[in-house]
């Protein structure tokens, strides 16, 4: 009877917990990442935790005269390459002691700031694999970013572009925009500086992030069919009590990696 007591008690507390770390976070986690979303890089499901993305090359299509058609459209077998990507468990734990005198809700926000960072770190690393821009300069130029798009434009991507710079990046264009020369420009000028925000520039939306680490590189622009990510299961918090550290664990996870398309629909922005 006593078992069943403080065993109901436990779960009672248990559930009052889970409630404000959990759902802080995971507001903290799809707030923070770039990707967890699924705005710039399209997320699928992987239940299994395994995803295949075929990449189908370019078909050739006919062109027969009005009128007189004797023939058959050719059959062209669009030849396929199999991408399989595998998900990561990516987990941050942490122990909130009964006599801690922590807010639970500051702990959830601190781990799902670590799973997002990890995760868009990942990223960052699959983006590595995209091809190099043909343009350095250092530091960042507006020119360099109008002959990147060129570069990526060039190999048939049309959709939308993205880019993710770091803060340096993101600091030498927007001194750029507030020189003399894009004087001219009132609103654009004017709204990147007053917000600090580079915005959409040569039809590019610009995101600035800290967590890229990869040396001599400022940033990347892709469009969307450039990465996937497979996801098996997105931002969680599981509670479980742990007598000898007097309190109870917080475990945050996530199911998910991201893999490289085609790199041609890619570009990395290398200053040297």
């Amino acid at each position: 009877m006593a078992d069943s007591y403080f065993s109901a008690q436990w779960n009672s507390s248990q559930q009052g917990l889970i409630v404000p770390v959990k759902s802080a976070t995971v507001y903290a986690a799809m707030e923070q990442s770039l990707f967890l979303g699924g705005e710039l890089i399209p997320v699928v499901n992987a239940p299994n935790g395994v995803l295949q993305v075929p990449e189908l090359a370019e078909v050739t299509a006919s062109s027969l005269a009005g009128g007189t058609i004797t023939t058959d459209v050719s059959n062209t077998v669009p030849t396929d390459t199999k991408n399989t990507i595998t998900a990561d468990l990516i987990a941050a734990r942490s122990v909130i002691r009964d006599l801690g005198n922590v807010d639970p809700a500051e702990i959830g926000r601190m781990l799902g700031l670590a799973v997002a960072k990890k995760f868009d770190q990942s990223v960052y690393t699959a983006l590595d694999g995209a091809t190099a821009s043909t343009t350095d300069s250092e530091p960042l130029t507006i020119d360099a970013i109008f002959d990147a798009v060129q570069q990526i434009r060039g190999q048939g991507e049309q959709g939308q572009l993205f880019s993710v710079v770091t803060p340096a990046g993101a600091t030498a264009i927007l001194k750029e925009i507030g020189t003399a020369a894009y004087a001219g420009s009132d609103t654009f000028q004017a709204e990147a500086l007053r917000r600090g925000l580079i915005g959409s520039l040569a039809g590019v939306q610009f995101f600035v992030s800290s967590y890229i680490s990869t040396a001599n590189t400022t940033g990347y622009i892709f469009g969307k069919d450039a990465l996937r990510i497979a996801m098996q299961k997105n931002v969680d918090l599981e509670v479980g009590r742990r007598i000898e550290a007097v309190g109870v664990d917080c475990v945050a996870s996530l199911h998910a990696a991201v893999g490289m398309i085609d790199a041609t629909r890619a570009v990395k922005l290398i200053n040297v």
